[in-house]
């Protein structure tokens, strides 16, 4: 038998995979260094993008899995889809708690800041979970939806992590995500700084943990879970919360308690990678797949052309929060001479700039662009007002209108329509 029991625990997460792996010497019975036994040997974090399945394989492909003794998985969502030995979530936080706490400190909750969801475990003071506090199912103060509205304006992890909770915070709302949303893009197209957006969410995701605090004494918490790394939002806690506890654990957590469970008990075989992923049974209807109704849309399109020598256009923007396109349209017969399609980043202003080159590249490609001219600008979209600010055009439409005047176009009898953009959808 060996001296070494080696464990690796899992947590399949709401937007993220971890994975453990522990080392337990059954022979040491002092501890003169101090180092931890057992201790972690190796971590992996990594985002699945809504395909858990997959990047389990990817991970478990990097990992000499028969060299472990036992193997457990957590999570809340997923962990049944995988033939492994689990435990619930609640019970992995137990563990892991056990195993990080400092040796005078008595943690009253252990915070749980993951991806889709913030929760709240309360403890005894043998630290056992006395009581579970969540809050509403709304993600907008969550730590996937920090990092969408961090795309949506081209701001990367490294960049956000500079930026400390000195920023000035614009507010945005906290009750909605399409709310919280709206009040980023708002900013954005008000020339606020890109740093007080991301200070504002980050002092409305602390202040959504407060909310959940308000029932435990708001001292020695400590706080778990990818959301964890946030330097802004840690700092936002830090201070309200009198020493705020963030273990170098805490974005591997749960999948650390699965792997602490698995090396005091007994656990099934790994099955290997084939048998690894269980067959779902599905527990609602499926439809039938909307390609199979194809045949009963009708598809319309845009005539295009080429540009001419003496072409009158008009130029048409849409700024929206996600995305800004442009098209080029020839007055006399209103073909489509040149379009462009590119994500507003945040910066209103600077994508109507790249439309305008994109633009200009492809007329170059046909004719001398000043052998064209351009008679007017329409702009609409979230971002209208501060671009037709900077184009200096009077031409700007609530997308509304505009909706109702393509739709009429290519269809004189429309009654309805249904808009589905990148913040919100609309009928009309």
């Amino acid at each position: 038998m060996s001296d070494k029991l080696k464990a690796l625990g899992l947590c399949l997460g709401a937007s993220t995979v971890s994975v453990v792996q522990l080392e337990l010497d059954q022979n040491r019975k002092t501890n003169p260094t101090g180092e931890k036994n057992p201790r972690v040997i190796d971590f992996f974090l990594r985002p699945h993008e809504g395909d858990p399945k997959q990047t389990l394989l990817d991970v478990f492909g990097q990992i000499d899995l028969p060299s472990f003794d036992r193997i457990a998985a957590t999570g809340r969502k997923f962990r049944k889809f995988v033939n492994l030995s689990s435990i619930p979530e609640p019970q992995a936080v137990e563990f892991a708690y056990s195993y990080v706490k400092p040796a005078d400190i008595d943690c009253p909750a252990v915070v749980s800041a993951g991806g889709e969801t913030f929760m709240v475990y309360a403890l005894d003071l043998s630290g056992r979970i006395s009581n579970v506090i969540t809050g509403n199912k709304c993600a907008s103060g969550t730590g996937e939806f920090f990092l969408q509205q961090l795309r949506r304006m081209d701001i990367s992890l490294d960049e956000a992590a500079q930026w400390a909770a000195v920023e000035e915070a614009h507010h945005v709302s906290g009750r909605c995500s399409v709310f919280c949303k709206s009040d980023c893009t708002h900013a954005t197209n008000k020339g606020i700084p890109r740093s007080q957006v991301a200070a504002g969410l980050c002092k409305m995701m602390a202040s959504k943990v407060l909310e959940l605090l308000k029932k435990v004494d708001p001292k020695n918490i400590m706080i778990v879970g990818g959301t964890a790394r946030n330097r802004m939002m840690i700092e936002y806690l830090q201070q309200e919360i009198p020493n705020l506890i963030v273990p170098d654990e805490a974005p591997y957590f749960e999948a650390l308690g699965a792997a602490l469970w698995a090396l005091e008990n007994e656990t099934a075989p790994y099955p290997g990678l084939s048998e690894l992923l269980l067959t779902e049974v599905a527990t609602f209807d499926n439809l039938p797949p909307l390609e199979e109704y194809a045949d009963q849309v009708e598809f319309k399109t845009l005539a295009t052309g080429r540009i001419q020598r003496q072409d009158t256009c008009i130029l048409g923007l849409d700024v929206g929060s996600t995305t800004t396109k442009a098209v080029l349209m020839r007055n006399t017969d209103n073909a489509m001479l040149a379009s462009v399609y590119l994500r507003t980043n945040g910066d209103p202003v600077g994508a109507s700039r790249k439309c305008y080159r994109a633009i200009l590249e492809q007329v170059k490609q046909q004719v001398e662009p000043s052998e064209i001219s351009i008679t007017g600008l329409g702009v609409c979209g979230s971002g209208r007002q501060i671009a037709g600010l900077h184009a200096l055009t009077d031409g700007v439409i609530n997308e509304i209108i505009a909706h109702a005047t393509a739709a009429v176009y290519f269809d004189p009898g429309v009654d309805t329509i249904f808009e589905i953009g990148g913040q919100d959808a609309k009928y009309t």
